[in-house]
């Protein structure tokens, strides 16, 4: 089959196309023919040696779905023809994150699915949403169980909340996404008036342009009557933190999820002190998690947000695409 692994140095150059064989599966687990995989920021940092020190060869992109093609002779969860989501975190089924249950995961230490054929524990896959396309559904992982791990099983987002979401990548749009399904405010910040302007289309109350407005907290305030946010989704990271958490009520929360800006954090605690406010990070979700948010998709009829799509074999044009932060939503690539 063919394969991306990660080789050698920190660039695009260091992801080549190789050949292995066709892996065989266990009692338990299932072989999936990959239909669709996508890409996120944790990808990126990977192939650039910033995020984690994992042995290569590495096959990298821990999110996607697949056709079951075999199975082991134990495996009762799935048959052959059944579409399947593969959870990012394998052995994280349900509860909260200990250190067995989080260790291992898709794309680094364990390898990931940028390949034709992966097999994987049946406990380690939920059924793909039936209203999703294969695109679609490939997005699913991670963006999409951290923003419902952030708003539902951390957070406590119920209708009449408001929600801020700082831009419109993968994580961000999903927020958007599921705190509208629960009946909440948003707004969104970003750089780009064009991507604001499709937010609000999205289902966003306001887009705060962060480019003429750059101490945004304050436009938060002015945005709630001086409230401010019952919670903050923060994708960014650095000094950037400090904002969040001044555009959060007293009492609100701040839910770190990403470090777009940078992994260090700096702020000044008195302010958090002072607002009560509470700082939580979240690393994606359990299966269940993910379970939950496929049934939530599917009642609702919503579908991700997907920007672009790339063929298998331009993979390094999809992670030079990634790393221009043109996108709006997630970017997939496909395989035949």
């Amino acid at each position: 089959m063919k394969t991306y692994e990660l080789i050698r140095g920190s660039g695009v150059e260091s992801l080549v196309l190789t050949e292995r064989p066709v892996p065989v599966p266990g009692p338990r687990e299932l072989l999936l023919k990959l239909r669709a995989v996508s890409l996120n920021y944790r990808d990126l940092a990977i192939l650039r040696g910033t995020y984690g020190d994992y042995p290569r060869p590495l096959v990298p992109v821990s999110d996607g779905v697949g056709e079951v093609v075999a199975v082991g002779a134990e495996v009762r969860r799935f048959k052959v023809g059944d579409r399947v989501i593969p959870a990012y975190v394998p052995d994280w089924v349900r509860g909260g994150p200990t250190e067995e249950n989080s260790r291992r995961r898709l794309g680094g230490p364990l390898d990931g699915l940028l390949r034709e054929y992966a097999c994987i524990h049946e406990e380690a896959a939920v059924a793909a949403p039936a209203h999703l396309s294969d695109v679609e559904a490939a997005t699913l992982p991670i963006a999409g169980v951290t923003a419902w791990h952030a708003l539902f099983t951390a957070g406590r987002v119920g209708p009449g909340d408001t929600v801020v979401v700082q831009g419109t990548g993968g994580v961000s749009l999903f927020a958007l996404q599921l705190a509208r399904m629960a009946g909440a405010r948003v707004l969104v910040t970003s750089r780009s008036p064009a991507k604001l302007e499709r937010a609000v289309a999205l289902g966003a109350a306001a887009g705060i342009h962060t480019g003429a407005e750059p101490e945004w907290d304050a436009r938060v305030l002015a945005l709630t009557e001086g409230r401010g946010a019952d919670h903050v989704v923060d994708v960014v990271g650095g000094e950037g933190v400090g904002r969040s958490i001044g555009a959060a009520r007293v009492g609100g929360t701040v839910t770190l999820v990403g470090f777009l800006d940078s992994a260090t954090v700096r702020f000044d605690l008195t302010r958090a002190l002072r607002r009560v406010v509470r700082l939580q990070a979240v690393s994606v979700g359990s299966r269940e998690d993910l379970e939950a948010l496929g049934r939530a998709l599917a009642v609702r009829g919503v579908r991700p947000v997907v920007d672009r799509t790339f063929s298998f074999a331009e993979a390094h044009a999809a992670y030079a695409y990634l790393a221009s932060g043109a996108q709006f939503g997630k970017v997939v690539l496909t395989l035949p």
